[in-house]
């Protein structure tokens, strides 16, 4: 082994330096699986011998035959499908109508329909484009601020990251060593939370000024019969996914797996009662799922092998006795924590932070006597600030990638600055109050 030619400052915090290594060059913007196992291996070559790579297929045997993680193509199938289904444009119309002589009232609908999408797909990436293509010209037609828009519309199509059934609690779910079904439980009410933050913020900076909302109308809805029944044509088939994916998991009825794919068929389901479906959206749905999964399961991959290496190099042990030096209590460690993933959330997607860092620091943390569910509520919470935070937040770049002209990148960068507040906001509350995470779950569970 090479490591015995090293120096001491070296050889003995190897893991130290494997994991700066891949931090600078992840930033550096090489491919991510590719420079997570070309890493792990030339470290693991210093410090390991070649043997000690036997144990790589087993551990990617064991992934494999995780049997949760089936449910990722599933969900990813089922939000693509509704992407597609054009129920989404429906529901604004019918929201910006209902909330038409309500200070902001089509960016709460914005916030609301958001919210009703992050609980019907859990994928960001399809919420935050049908969002932008939707709303995005209709919020300055009536005179929305460039930013003021751009920010809601990024900040309400991340909602699909706590909202369950999201991909980042499926994923994190196993990580935290959590059961999925509990983690979408304990999600729910901090959801609400950021929902009902984003409504109010938005109805008390209306009253700034119109420079970035415009006033109100005067003349509300008719509460006639045919704007009732519009109303429930447009609540009732994503109230109806919701029922079949969540209520499924909640109820004991389906593990998530299976409601993933009663969720598949139910967005099949609704595209064709919206008389949207076709061969050719089947097989451009089934194309795009194939391709995201393939990505998330390359990266599970690489982040596999970096662990692997990361802990046969003893970096466990050394985050631990750096830890203990530090002679933290228990809230400075969490606080310390928080403010560590925050900031990685600038450079690094959710997926590389949620198989790279998170493994290595929520032992340590659930060791400290913390509930592994709070915290893992926690970690999505802060997770979901990741996709929004330049230079690397993917809800800046799909919404660019669909705004007009005359939206700027400094636009978006300007306009999600209160909602990241916001979130930090929710996240206070979460960690003040826990129960707000374990209380439904332990109510429905009885655990």
């Amino acid at each position: 082994m090479l490591i015995e030619f090293l120096p001491f400052w070296i050889a003995d915090y190897l893991a130290a330096w494997l994991f700066l290594a891949l931090s600078i060059t992840l930033i550096a913007g090489f491919p991510v699986t590719f420079t997570m196992m070309g890493t792990s291996f030339l470290f693991g070559l210093i410090g390991l011998s070649p043997s000690f790579f036997h144990l790589l297929p087993l551990r990617m045997w064991g992934i494999m035959n995780n049997t949760m993680l089936m449910a990722v193509p599933l969900f990813i199938f089922m939000g693509l499908a509704l992407e597609r289904s054009g129920l989404a444009r429906q529901l604004l119309e019918t929201m910006e109508e209902l909330f038409r002589n309500v200070r902001g009232g089509l960016a709460i609908s914005v916030v609301i329909v958001g919210a009703l999408l992050g609980a019907s797909t859990g994928i960001v990436g399809a919420t935050v484009v049908t969002m932008g293509l939707m709303s995005l010209p209709i919020m300055l037609k009536y005179r929305y601020s460039e930013s003021f828009a751009s920010g809601t519309i990024a900040a309400s199509g991340t909602l699909g990251q706590i909202i369950p059934p999201s991909i980042v609690l499926l994923l994190l779910g196993p990580v935290m060593e959590v059961p999925i079904g509990d983690m979408f439980m304990g999600a729910v009410i901090p959801g609400m939370i950021l929902v009902c933050l984003y409504c109010i913020y938005i109805y008390i900076f209306s009253f700034s000024g119109t420079r970035h909302i415009p006033p109100a109308h005067t003349k509300g809805p008719d509460f006639n019969k045919a704007f009732i029944l519009k109303i429930f044509k447009a609540l009732i088939p994503p109230l109806f996914l919701i029922l079949a994916v969540l209520g499924t998991i909640f109820a004991g009825i389906a593990t998530p797996t299976e409601s993933g794919a009663m969720g598949a068929v139910g967005a099949v389901f609704l595209t064709a009662m919206n008389g949207k479906l076709s061969f050719k959206l089947l097989h451009d749905v089934a194309k795009s799922t194939i391709r995201m999964t393939c990505m998330v399961f390359i990266i599970i991959m690489g982040a596999t092998c970096f662990a692997l290496v990361f802990r046969g190099l003893g970096g466990d042990d050394l985050l631990r006795e750096f830890i203990d030096s530090m002679h933290l209590q228990g809230w400075q460690l969490v606080t310390m924590v928080m403010i560590f993933i925050f900031i990685l959330g600038f450079f690094l997607d959710f997926i590389e932070i949620t198989y790279i860092h998170i493994p290595i620091i929520a032992p340590i943390v659930v060791d400290y006597g913390y509930d592994p569910l709070w915290f893992g509520i926690m970690f999505a919470v802060n997770l979901q600030t990741s996709f929004m935070t330049p230079p690397f937040g993917p809800s800046l770049f799909y919404l660019k990638g669909v705004c007009p002209p005359q939206v700027k990148t400094i636009h978006l960068y300007k306009g999600i600055i209160p909602f990241v507040i916001l979130q930090l906001i929710g996240l206070t509350i979460i960690a003040i109050w826990p129960g707000l995470v374990t209380w439904l779950p332990a109510v429905v569970y009885g655990n």
